[in-house]
């Protein structure tokens, strides 16, 4: 069986984001990578959204990007401006054909099915694959989402209702997400934060036809997209190993309090591509030690004091719109983080610090 100088396992946005990094650094020119994904085709399955807080490869890949958007809350509405850190969302079909469409051009890049069809025992593994995924009891961001299309414009495109609380939350976290594409289009999911083990939670097609009619007031319009996930809000129980390292969320990108993993995956990328010749011997990569414990806290609020939720995120964004995109982004200074930290309510943070 061939051999391969690097191997990445699963060929979604973390091992996609390895290899076009790699490629366009010139580093797989002498060097030969297979991918392991088992999809027989790519297509759109995803929208990765995120504040743009730096310049990332996949500008070419935005759906649309907004400066305006608002919180909704049993405290009321709060609509904030920010044109320093656009929101933006990536449309996996394009971010899929850009990435494919270069590497196939590399004789060295080779896919496969599966790990068994090469020999791996000399190459270096980059692993994507999140192991723990199927323990239900663990706490999940778990949504469907639909992109609708209406005959009428209905939609103000310019402003992203990033959370609306005001749904039915069954002692868990739930609010909708809407994203207006245009003016007759949006993407418009329920997501809950809670383990996997209620199936009332994801009777998600009837929890979204619900509010479209109810809170939004459309009862007419056709759906062109459907998407379902589940992001573990925990880190992974496996560390890096000799020769695999651990990519995406099963590399611990994904911010546990948020959800948020895309930009955390292309920092993890240039990080490795940039050590990639002492990469096993170089200091793991992390989002930093202070967000792990301040996710850990928020974390426990949540699972002890879930109605609580809502209004801790409607408060946190009281700050400045900057301020609080920077902390949920990993970009705050320790200024921004005490200015956040005062908006929560301070007893119940104090207890699941302690205890």
């Amino acid at each position: 069986m061939k051999e391969f100088d690097y191997i990445i396992i699963g060929g979604g946005c973390a091992g996609l984001s390895l290899a076009y990094e790699l490629e366009i650094n010139n580093k797989l020119k002498e060097k030969t990578l297979a991918i392991i994904e088992t999809r027989d085709e790519y297509k759109r399955d995803k929208t990765w959204s995120f504040w743009k807080v730096f310049d990332h490869n996949f500008e070419d890949c935005v759906i649309k990007s907004w400066n305006n958007f608002t919180i909704n809350s049993s405290e009321g509405f709060h609509e904030l401006i920010n044109k320093s850190f656009p929101y933006q969302s990536i449309n996996s079909e394009k971010f899929y054909k850009k990435i494919n469409s270069k590497l196939s051009l590399n004789p060295n890049v080779s896919c496969f099915k599966r790990l068994n069809e090469i020999n791996s025992k000399n190459s270096l593994i980059f692993n994507s694959v999140f192991e723990d995924k199927l323990d239900k009891s663990k706490l999940w961001q778990h949504f469907q989402g639909i992109e609708i299309e209406t005959s009428n414009d209905i939609f103000d495109d310019e402003i992203v209702n990033l959370m609306d609380f005001n749904c039915d939350q069954k002692n868990d976290v739930h609010f909708f997400y809407t994203l207006p594409f245009s003016k007759n289009t949006a993407l418009i999911e329920t997501t809950w934060l809670s383990d996997l083990e209620d199936p009332s939670l994801m009777n998600y097609d009837l929890q979204l036809e619900n509010y479209i009619k109810n809170n939004l007031g459309i009862k007419n319009y056709k759906i062109n997209f459907i998407e379902k996930g589940a992001i573990p809000l925990f880190y992974p129980n496996f560390k890096n190993d000799g020769k695999t390292i651990n990519i995406g969320s099963a590399g611990g990108m994904t911010r546990l309090s948020t959800g948020y993993t895309f930009l955390n995956i292309q920092e993890h990328s240039k990080y490795i591509v940039k050590n990639i010749d002492t990469i096993e011997k170089t200091k793991a990569y992390n989002i930093g030690r202070k967000y792990q414990l301040l996710d850990k806290i928020f974390l426990k609020v949540l699972e002890n004091h879930p109605e609580k939720m809502p209004n801790i995120f409607f408060n946190m964004f009281k700050t400045s719109s900057n301020t609080a995109i920077k902390f949920l982004s990993n970009k705050s200074n320790i200024f921004e983080d005490i200015n956040i930290i005062s908006k929560m309510p301070k007893l119940i943070f104090m207890k699941a610090l302690f205890y």
